[in-house]
């Protein structure tokens, strides 16, 4: 299903809202501090001169789109794509294209006929639409749809502009278009989450072996591998794809019901119509109305705050590991990226802080949007409208986390180095379980714990290594000398690492392949 056509919108714009001119800022002038003509600077000002009137700027007349507030976050890193999906063009297409598709299916059943769908087709464009003059009479009315078909009905030649939206009803035009903005995001996701699935599994594949320190409660544990850490997340990512695929299945439901979900206005001839219109639009078709049911609908939601969940999860770990007292990653370097307006030093990781923003965004939406499962009786009270704020904002905050974080991954700067010599920071007690189960089958596991965690606060309080203080413990006990003869180093306590890698990986080729 391809996205529905529009026209492109302005990145960062407010869905819904339409570009005004702004106008050009009055510059004041302070009679104090500007040029003399005269020549005369230390003149003295005469006591009757007033400061000059602040500028002001007349409010808008109350028609057409109201505009939005300004979103920084969005302005500076939105995914134009999605945004473009729920720009005011793309979602009158939708409306227009949920029209014509009804009027052309009624044709094919007989109820209205070919010329009626022609003649309707004729004039399906948003730009033969009047939006300021739709919105002001949406506001009155309260929803689009009835001044959407009386303004495609004053176009309309004598015969059909009576038969068309024959047999629907608002939200039958407007879930419609909803589901086919859905439908397109969630292509848009799955492009998404491919992309950012193909850099962790590339980023996977290249530090399966690049040893670093596993961390438990922001504590070195034991020594594990950044592939092995990445694969985890490319895991998270491959159910991230496959639940967004799900949902969109899912959603892409038609919908077309009547005033109360009985199509009797259609009569006999509802389930045919229904049918041919669904084909028409390449969606699904249930004989079951759903205009009050929106489980499918926050079933996508979910998965699209999951997945900006899971962008959020790996933008913390770029910034917690790029901490100056860390520096086993960075982000892209460039210059200014990241700069300080006053610590010349700084390269903040800018990109990870604007995924968290995204991310944690579209999880607060989550419970608005759980809300609108509430609409009760056969048609909404206010549920209705939570989603026309909730879902473009979630969808276009998921999409813009996720464009990100596929940058972020791709782009990372790996310190391997850093990462080896870190493991040594504490001592080497990063290899105290190591050390525990090297000496559990001589001395049962909690005995040989017991020496371990003594050997551990040892190195701590002498300033010695763990090595070290597990000697001094093997010079007076033969059971832990003959169990420690052997080096130990974190390459070789790594357990599963390169398994977990192509599992991992594997998974990841076999999702992309099942499409």
């Amino acid at each position: 299903m391809s996205a529905p056509t529009h026209d492109a919108s302005t990145p960062g714009s407010t869905p819904g809202a339409t570009a005004s001119a702004t106008p050009p800022e009055a510059t004041a002038t302070d009679p104090n501090t500007a040029p003399d003509p005269t020549g005369t600077e230390n003149a003295t000002a005469p006591e009757t001169a007033t400061a000059p009137e602040t500028a002001t700027h007349s409010a808008p007349p109350l028609s057409g789109a109201r505009p939005g507030p300004f979103r920084l976050l969005t302005a500076l890193y939105a995914d134009t794509a999605m945004a473009e999906i729920f720009g005011e063009a793309a979602t009158i297409d939708g409306w227009l294209r949920a029209e014509l598709a009804l009027t052309k299916a009624e044709a094919q059943v007989g109820v209205v006929t070919a010329a009626d769908a022609d003649a309707l087709a004729a004039i399906s464009a948003t730009d033969r639409i009047d939006r300021d003059q739709l919105w002001e009479q949406a506001r009155n009315v309260g929803y689009p749809v009835l001044p959407l078909v009386r303004q495609l009905a004053g176009q309309l030649p004598e015969g059909p502009d009576g038969h068309i939206h024959w047999g629907a009803t608002t939200q039958d035009i407007m879930d419609t278009g909803l589901v086919l903005q859905l439908v397109a995001a969630g292509d848009r996701m799955i492009a998404l989450l491919t992309e950012f699935g193909d850099a962790l599994a590339a980023q996977t594949e290249t530090h399966k072996n690049t040893v670093t320190a596993a961390r438990t409660h922001a504590q070195q544990a034991v020594p594990t591998t950044f592939g092995t850490k990445l694969a985890v997340y490319l895991a998270q990512v491959t159910r991230d794809l496959a639940r967004v695929r799900r949902a969109r299945e899912e959603v892409r439901t038609l919908s077309l019901y009547g005033a109360g979900g009985t199509s009797a206005a259609l009569g006999e001839n509802a389930a045919a119509v229904r049918r041919r219109m669904a084909e028409e639009l390449q969606l699904d078709v249930d004989d079951v109305p759903w205009h009050v049911a929106r489980d499918r609908l926050v079933e996508f939601g979910s998965a699209l705050a999951l997945a900006a969940g899971t962008a959020g999860r790996i933008a913390r770990e770029v910034v917690d590991l790029s901490r100056t007292e860390i520096g086993e990653l960075k982000e892209a370097d460039g210059h200014h990226r990241g700069a300080s307006s006053t610590m010349p030093q700084k390269a903040n990781p800018i990109s990870s802080e604007a995924i968290l923003g995204f991310s944690t965004f579209a999880a607060t939406l989550l419970p608005a949007l759980h809300r609108a499962l509430e609409a009760g009786h056969e048609r909404a009270a206010g549920e209705w409208q939570i989603e026309w704020l909730v879902l473009p904002e979630l969808a276009c905050s998921a999409a813009s986390a996720l464009a990100l974080a596929a940058e972020i991954v791709r782009d990372l700067r790996v310190f391997e180095d850093v990462m080896r010599a870190n493991l040594d920071a504490d001592g080497g007690l990063v290899l105290a379980e190591a050390y525990m189960f090297k000496l559990a089958p001589q001395l049962g596991r909690e005995h040989a714990h017991d020496v371990v965690y003594d050997a551990a606060r040892a190195a701590r309080q002498n300033g010695m290594t763990l090595k070290a203080a597990v000697a001094d413990i093997a010079a007076t006990d033969p059971a832990v000398k003959a169990a420690t003869t052997t080096p130990i180093t974190p390459e070789h306590y790594l357990g599963e690492n390169e398994r977990i890698c192509d599992a991992a990986l594997t998974r990841w080729a076999t999702a992309k392949e099942n499409r």
